[in-house]
């Protein structure tokens, strides 16, 4: 059987940090949630596997492009799949940031569980073929 997906999601708004949580467990994925940039880039740089990351843009502490572009840089994450998940019109921002794909809430919400899958899939393809 293969493993359960482990998710970080890092959401400082508890409504959307609970339906995405609800709607990633009901997938049968685990979650760890996180409200602060800047403690999901200490949890990030420590040895916690996460098969994907989902982030908000506008977060205390460090913002999403930070986190992602700060994430990038850390070796053992460099190749994990980042969401960014906003109601803000910033998609080429996040783009450039070095996301893997950009969702808008709240309808975007729904698309998370087979965005996942998607990512998690191309990485395993891109994995093979190198």
């Amino acid at each position: 059987m293969a493993s359960q997906i482990s998710i970080l999601h890092v959401e400082d708004y508890e409504p959307v940090a609970r339906v995405v949580a609800e709607t990633l467990t009901n997938q049968g994925m685990l979650v760890d949630s996180c409200m602060n940039g800047s403690t999901a880039l200490k949890i990030l740089r420590g040895d916690s596997h996460y098969d994907a990351i989902i982030v908000d843009n506008d977060l205390p502490g460090l913002n999403g492009f930070e986190l992602v572009m700060r994430t990038r840089n850390i070796a053992h994450r460099r190749t994990t799949p980042i969401i960014m998940l906003s109601g803000d019109d910033i998609e080429k921002e996040a783009w450039r940031s070095g996301v893997d794909d950009f969702l808008r809430k709240p309808e975007g919400v729904e698309k998370i569980p087979s965005t996942i899958t998607r990512l998690l899939e191309e990485q395993k393809q891109r994995r093979i073929r190198h």
